[in-house]
């Protein structure tokens, strides 16, 4: 039996408001957990035109119906609408969330400008877009956040210091195979990495060297193939939350029947020793089917 953690990521107003509410439904529905990141700040969404010079974008786009899942007004705050502001107009959208029992954390501030500005960003800049999401995040839920996810796995080297002096007890802002301690300078990072193991749903969507294969299966066989190792599997409160909700359904039923636990970051994290965790570095990479470099898990030197 493997441990299955489910990471819903909620970029949007829109998926605060809507496909948040029908994934926590779906999960309590299944027995499920899951920790839900909310983006806390304004929903510049639109301002991600800037990525269409980035390789492979386009073809995402294509293949994802990006207007479909996230709605024409959404892909307009920011450029020809005002973006509104997630945390103060969506409160008790995330309040019920946490009061029925999940996990809930700080994803971002300004998931759009944090995706497209972190990587090159200096340590004021970053201190400045963790504070203000962590501030707003005490605000709404009355307690300080305890896991933090960078929007779209994207961070600097100055990320994992400032969420052990911000209290963030452990994190999800890398792809990789397995917890580990971000190493900075050559010395380990006491707030343990919980990397994404596994593709996301959108990366699998009609990706041509999968041979026509279904997501979900693929996903299936992923996780089979693994051995009963953990995994860490992130979705989208646009995607999942939406047009891709019965597929999500049937990669639950089916992780159920074949007796996983699918339960939160907290709870994995709690079966860590964060002693004999290894130690990596976090470095540049790719992730098939996602455009761009992705904060990456880089082979590691063995726990303590």
């Amino acid at each position: 039996m493997a441990l299955i953690a489910l990471k819903v990521d909620v970029d949007t107003f829109r998926g605060t408001r809507e496909g948040a509410p029908r994934l926590a439904d779906l999960l309590e529905r299944l027995d499920a957990r899951a920790t839900f990141l909310f983006s806390l700040g304004p929903d510049h969404t639109g301002r991600a035109i800037k990525r269409v010079f980035r390789r492979g974008f386009l073809g995402k786009v294509k293949r994802t119906s990006v207007v479909e899942h996230y709605g024409v007004r959404t892909l307009l705050y920011g450029v020809l609408l005002p973006g509104p502001h997630i945390g103060r107009r969506c409160r008790s959208f995330m309040q019920d969330i946490g009061a029925r029992g999940f996990e809930v954390g700080v994803h971002t501030w300004d998931h759009i400008r944090w995706q497209d500005g972190v990587a090159r960003a200096g340590e004021p800049w970053t201190r400045r877009e963790l504070a203000l999401a962590a501030d707003e995040f005490t605000a709404i839920f009355g307690r300080s956040p305890q896991v933090h996810g960078a929007a779209g796995w994207q961070m600097n080297a100055h990320v994992p210091a400032l969420e052990q002096e911000l209290g963030f007890l452990y994190a999800s802002d890398t792809r990789g195979t397995g917890p580990f301690l971000p190493l900075l300078e050559g010395t380990a990072v006491p707030v343990p990495q919980l990397p994404t193991t596994l593709p996301t749903l959108d990366e699998l969507i009609g990706r041509d060297d999968l041979g026509g294969e279904d997501p979900v299966d693929h996903l299936l066989a992923l996780t089979d193939r693994a051995g009963g190792r953990d995994q860490v599997f992130t979705l989208h409160a646009e995607l999942e939350g939406g047009a891709f909700l019965g597929s999500f359904e049937r990669l639950l039923r089916a992780w159920k029947a074949r007796g996983d636990l699918l339960t939160d970051l907290a709870s994995y994290a709690r079966r860590l020793r964060t002693d004999t965790l290894p130690r990596c570095s976090i470095v540049a990479g790719t992730v098939a089917g996602r455009s761009g470099t992705l904060a990456v898990q880089a082979p590691g030197n063995g726990g303590a």
